[in-house]
């Protein structure tokens, strides 16, 4: 999924404009939503987004990436989620859609405003526009099978990437926790072994 950089292609202008936009949002970031800068392409922006509260992502780290074509922004960009995920607008090799981002595209939307959209996609999936059929399918008929899985992805793919609990203070049963840590990670990777069986057999 590599795409090329576009650097050369886009105006001075509209790289300054990218550049200002982000270098905004890490001023002043977006609500559950992480910005990584790539000063060598601006055309590459990449973000963690956190699974919404009150949704089968909950939890979840998803990290995700957009592409500023040569003709940004007169053309929508194309996102992409890095992380696997289980959800009606997101093909299996993570192209996103959204009509933001095709038919209701205008060159003033920007880069923060397709993040934000991303994240209100993770609440509030369209079945209708489905690139995954059988998410779509599931999300209209059977909610709870497309929560459980949905869930099930999350855990398995989108949590990896967070970081260790806190530690327990030291007292002198700090080994105990350290063999009690040891015997969780255990289980819960028996856990995930298992959930990835259970999902191949879906």
């Amino acid at each position: 999924m590599s795409t090329i950089s576009n650097v050369e292609n886009l105006s001075p202008q509209t790289i300054r404009q990218v550049m200002k936009e982000i270098q905004s949002m890490v001023e002043h970031p977006l609500e559950g939503i992480k910005i990584q800068i790539n000063d060598a392409d601006v055309t590459d922006i990449q973000a963690s987004v956190d699974g919404p509260v009150g949704t089968p992502y909950v939890g979840g780290i998803f990290r995700v990436k957009i592409a500023l074509g040569k003709d940004y922004p007169q053309s929508p960009p194309k996102a992409f989620f890095l992380t696997k995920i289980f959800h009606p607008n997101v093909a299996s090799r993570g192209e996103i859609c959204v009509d933001t981002l095709k038919k209701d595209w205008k060159p003033d939307l920007g880069v923060k405003h397709i993040l934000l959209t991303i994240k209100c996609l993770l609440i509030v999936p369209n079945a209708e526009s489905a690139l995954n059929e059988e998410a779509g399918k599931l999300l209209l008929e059977r909610y709870d099978d497309y929560a459980q899985r949905a869930k099930m992805m999350t855990e398995i793919h989108a949590q990896a990437a967070k970081t260790a609990d806190t530690k327990h203070d030291d007292r002198p049963s700090s080994k105990k926790h350290a063999v009690d840590k040891k015997l969780q990670d255990k289980k819960k990777e028996k856990l995930i072994k298992e959930k990835k069986r259970m999902l191949r057999r879906l």
